[in-house]
């Protein structure tokens, strides 16, 4: 099995490949180096040294604990995230090698100095403890949400890989070496991940951690340490999670010394200590993996609250069997299973629980409640365990007292587990009341334990009757996912409530699967409700129903005729899934009425042949792409890209450069959809391509090549198409020059246009090399309104992201080059507009032929009723509504305008009339006037060059409220037709802000007149 499958069968996408191919060597190497200077310190600690001194150091730990979070603090603030991940790295590799070559001038000198082991032991643990936090920080800065949860748990088997080796390696060089040779080896292995860690933050979080435009705090005063500890001591739960976070640790403290002691009583030679001391780490580390294996569905299983019952059953009894055994034979078997299994549920399984509890608070302030806690909870738990080892070191006690302790401690644990878990319940439920919907999403997990809990349930099952909206909704979407039958009665019955979004919820959590007759009236009885969403919802849910299909058939047959196509589309999609000849029958037949009537239907049903994957129908979704409604092109476009119809690529591509917003996007969706068969027709038409299709055709195939191919050729094309539009920058400058503004102006925009499309293709190449966080993150520095942020972005793409050579070009063009443009004389002028007219793009070619054509004819003026292009959106640019539109923009409005003329006298609008178009003036006057309640006709204004009429009706297909007509001469006007203007609203929110002020100043200016006329 290759890598591909591999990953494939892993859930690895091409885009995680990177990341781990530079993290998966960090946690390998950091977590062998991590438990071979665990190993090493702790076996030179308790035989040099003696483990008797346990709970001095751990003491002396307690109290630095704080100045070490002191100096964290004091660290994260005076240095960006990338340096402070890059110091924190240093510091800990310092350290380990500064004791490694401690260790070694010892052994070569002879010297033995026991004052050095409680440094050894305090500085190592400090490295130990910090490695641990900073590689998971760093892991979880890297990765989105999403991507987490892919590669987490291949970054945790990669360390817990990394301890099993390590106690490998320390079984064999302890006994030949002894224990300061494993220590040794730690730092020289950390120095080797240290490549791949600096590259991984150099790629990733340089970055990310550039700053952020607008973010601005805009939250209220944050709570200080102080305000989160009064709120812990005043909340029963919160102090319950407190405690249990305290003792579980102080616990495995205890049976860490109950461990250590009787392994240095058993094994008091240094390399014997230290040789079962590698076995002991791996098997610990092997049953770390194999607990991660099923860790996730333990979780799932038991939930936060019972698997922290279940973690102080296991202490308990760890406890109870080593205090059973003491002085027994197989002392040392029992002793280290406690200690590993108290290790292991510790670290790896109440960790995570703990976390859960605190989603329980408001997400501002989880961190800080949880960040307190845990800082509380690591001192006294240290402390304590420090104290109940004082208890055999200080007082004498023996072992068998200490082991009795600790059962005892593991049965109040248990308790304090068992009142936990029913504070929890009720802050679940509180939340589900008082929290709203976020919350419900935020805590989706958690409420998983609800299901084993009849009185949570019960509590659930009274929200039914909330008043508030919300809360109904929240439990219903709580009773749908119990999947428990017993609340299907009760589900049943909010199908009825007045609210379309709880009815809709009800619907959604219903089961039909394996209902009844009644249950399936019941929910059939909603199919003709007013909202379309509710009936669409109905016949989602009757398609569950196959082993009832002969009755479903006949509920969804009447839907085949719905007045809303999407429920039409959503029937044909059910008919489809009963899976049984009649209702094939039914849904192909509908399907090829819709496809040949066009419209809006359509829209809807092409959407469904594309779920379905019906290629049948393929030919029929073709003859869309040629529909007048943009809407249906659209569909279509998106359904033949999913039914990978390659013979309509060329006309997919051809029609590229004159498509809109909508359609260019969902066109290049489509390109990707057809898969590596389009990868050829793509390719060789890509050089000569115009702005737009290559644009389209780099972002297609950065999706669909492999990663070398994407590195190699694919950014050869996007250096190459950079130094082409580097040459075109001189041409606004040049019009300037030969005293053309107006086309100066144009080639200024359409100069933008260009840089605009083609650094999108090349982003989206980049974002294939590298991660599609940092180019957001780039692109967000670049855009920024400050100049020393966006030089610290330009400074990280001149350093190299992705693909190193693209990356340079890129920042290179994205700094203006003033000096080029300051030598440029009139001649140069003329040869750089010649060359620009060589192009493949039209608009330099209609510049060029326009800039000819006033040389030859200075005086000509444009020809009545013969506007070009080039004039209409030189006019529309002038025009307020399309003032911030871009030359693309404006050239789509151009095509779809036409030019009219209106006599003098003519109407253009009539008051009380449907008026087909809005109308833009070009020239002459339109006088606009109404008629008064009273009966008086009065003129509200007069409108000129580049001002609008006629928009607020066409848009909202109501009859004019004024009249509008020719004044003094003929009027020239371009016209938009109705939906040409839906669309465009649509695609360019800019165009409905114009409109938008046009109709405010309309009706501010009736107030004036009506103020006027009261006076």
């Amino acid at each position: 099995m290759d890598v591909q499958q591999w990953s494939r069968r892993l859930g690895i996408k091409a885009e995680d490949r990177r990341k781990l191919w530079l993290m998966v060597p960090v946690f390998l190497l950091c977590g062998i180096a991590e438990t071979l200077n665990y190993n090493g310190f702790m076996t030179l600690f308790n035989q040099r040294f003696g483990s008797s001194n346990l709970p001095y150091v751990y003491m002396a730990e307690a109290v630095i604990l704080p100045l070490e979070a002191w100096f964290m603090t004091w660290l994260s603030g005076r240095l960006s995230k990338p340096g402070l991940m890059r110091a924190m790295y240093a510091i800990m590799t310092g350290i380990v090698l500064l004791n490694a070559l401690i260790l070694l001038g010892m052994r070569i000198t002879g010297e033995d100095y026991r004052f050095y082991y409680p440094f050894l032991f305090l500085s190592s643990s400090f490295v130990v403890r910090q490695q641990t936090i900073l590689l998971w920080s760093l892991a979880v800065d890297l990765c989105p949400t999403q991507q987490a949860k892919r590669l987490m748990p291949l970054f945790v088997a990669a360390a817990t890989l990394g301890g099993v080796a390590a106690g490998l390696i320390t079984q064999v060089v302890s006994p030949l070496f002894g224990p300061d040779i494993v220590y040794v080896l730690g730092p020289v292995l950390l120095l080797f991940a240290s490549f791949n860690y600096r590259k991984a933050i150099a790629v990733y979080l340089v970055p990310l951690a550039l700053k952020r435009t607008g973010d601005v705090a805009q939250e209220t005063e944050p709570l200080t340490s102080m305000d989160y500890f009064r709120r812990t001591l005043r909340s029963p739960f919160l102090l319950g999670v407190l405690g249990m976070m305290t003792i579980m640790p102080a616990l495995y403290f205890l049976m860490e010394f109950v461990f250590l002691n009787t392994a240095h009583t058993e094994y008091p030679d240094e390399a014997d200590f230290g040789r079962i001391f590698g076995i002991v780490t791996t098997l610990l580390f092997a049953l770390a993996f194999l607990l991660q294996l099923v860790s996730g569905r333990l979780m799932a299983w038991l939930g936060a609250s019972s698997m922290l019952t279940a973690i102080s059953a296991v202490y308990m009894l760890s406890f109870a069997l080593a205090w059973a055994l003491i002085g027994s034979p197989i002392v040392m078997l029992a002793v280290s299973g406690g200690y590993m299994l108290t290790y292991l549920l510790i670290y790896y399984s109440a960790e995570p629980s703990y976390q859960l509890f605190y989603k329980m608070l408001p997400l501002q302030q989880r961190d800080g409640f949880r960040f307190v806690a845990q800082g509380i909870a690591t001192f006294l738990g240290i402390l304590l365990g420090a104290g109940l080892q004082f208890l055999h070191t200080g007082l004498g006690w023996g072992f068998p007292a200490l082991a009795a302790i600790g059962t005892i401690g593991s049965a109040g644990l248990l308790a304090l587990s068992w009142l936990v878990r029913q504070l929890y319940m009720k802050e679940l439920v509180r939340s589900v009341q008082t929290l709203g919907l976020a919350a419900d999403k935020e805590l989706a997990e958690s409420y998983k334990e609800f299901y084993r809990n009849s009185r949570t349930m019960n509590a659930v099952q009274a929200m039914l009757r909330h008043e508030s909206d919300e809360a109904r909704e929240i439990a219903v979407n709580i009773l749908g996912h119990s999947k428990d039958k017993r609340y299907m009665s009760g589900l049943l019955a909010m199908i009825d409530d007045d609210s379309t979004k709880v009815k809709i919820a009800a619907l959604k959590a219903i089961n039909l699967s394996t209902a009844d007759l009644p249950a399936m009236v019941k929910v059939a009885s909603l199919l003709e409700d007013s909202e379309p969403d509710v009936r669409k919802e109905v016949v989602h849910k009757l398609a569950q129903m196959k082993h009832m299909s002969s009755q479903a058939f006949f509920f969804l047959r009447m839907k085949l005729l719905d007045r809303s196509p999407m429920v039409v589309a959503e029937a044909v999609k059910a008919m489809y899934l009963l899976e049984s000849a009649q209702s094939y029958e039914a849904c192909y037949e509908v399907i090829e009425r819709i496809l040949k009537e066009g419209g809006e239907p359509a829209i809807h049903v092409c959407r469904v042949i594309g779920e379905l994957k019906l290629e049948r129908f393929a030919t029929e979704v073709e003859r869309l792409l040629m529909d007048p409604h943009p809407a249906v092109r659209v569909a279509s476009t998106g359904c033949l890209g999913v039914l990978k119809r390659l013979r309509v690529v060329p006309l997919l591509i051809e029609r590229l450069p004159t498509a809109d917003q909508e359609l260019y996007r969902v066109t290049t969706q489509a390109l990707i959809d057809m898969g590596d068969k389009v990868i050829d027709t793509l390719k060789s038409g890509l050089p000569e391509s115009t702005p737009k299709i290559w644009r389209a055709s780099v972002t297609a195939l950065a999706q669909l090549l492999p990663d070398e191919n994407v590195r190699g050729w694919l950014a050869e094309q996007g250096t190459l198409k950079l130094a082409d539009i580097a040459t075109t920058a001189l041409l606004p400058e040049a019009f300037r020059k030969l005293d053309r503004q107006d086309l100066a102006e144009l080639a200024r925009m359409r100069q933008l246009d260009l840089e605009r499309t083609i650094y999108e293709g090349v982003w989206s190449i980049l974002e294939r090399l590298t991660d599609e966080q940092v180019v957001l993150a780039l692109r967000r520095t670049l855009d920024d309104e400050d100049e020393e942020t966006r030089s610290g972005g330009l400074e990280v793409l001149a350093e190299g992201v992705g693909e190193r050579k693209l990356s340079q070009r890129l920042a290179a063009a994205l700094q203006a080059d003033t000096a080029r443009l300051a030598g440029l004389n009139a001649e140069s002028a003329h040869e750089a507009v010649s060359k620009a007219a060589e192009t493949a793009d039209d608009w330099w070619q209609e510049m060029a032929s326009e800039l000819q054509r006033g040389e030859r004819r200075p005086d000509m003026q444009e020809e009545q009723g013969l506007l070009g292009r080039l004039n209409k959106v030189v006019f529309l640019k002038k025009v307020p509504f399309f003032a911030d539109l871009s030359l693309e923009e404006l050239g789509l409005i151009a095509g779809s305008a036409t030019e009219e003329r209106f006599a003098d006298g003519a109407f253009l609008l009539k008051r009380g009339e449907r008026n087909p178009a809005m109308y833009v003036v070009i020239e002459g006057n339109v006088e606009l006037t109404s008629i008064s309640a009273a009966g008086w006709e009065g003129t509200l204004g007069v409108l000129g060059a580049g001002e609008v009429c006629g928009a607020t009706s066409a848009l909202d297909e109501s009859p004019s409220s004024v009249t509008a007509q020719a004044f003094f001469g003929d009027v020239r006007v371009l016209a938009l037709q109705r939906d040409d203007v839906t669309r465009l609203v649509r695609l360019y929110p800019e165009i409905g802000i114009g409109l938008l002020r046009a109709s405010l100043a309309r009706i501010r200016l009736l107030e004036e007149m009506m103020m006027k006329i009261d006076s």
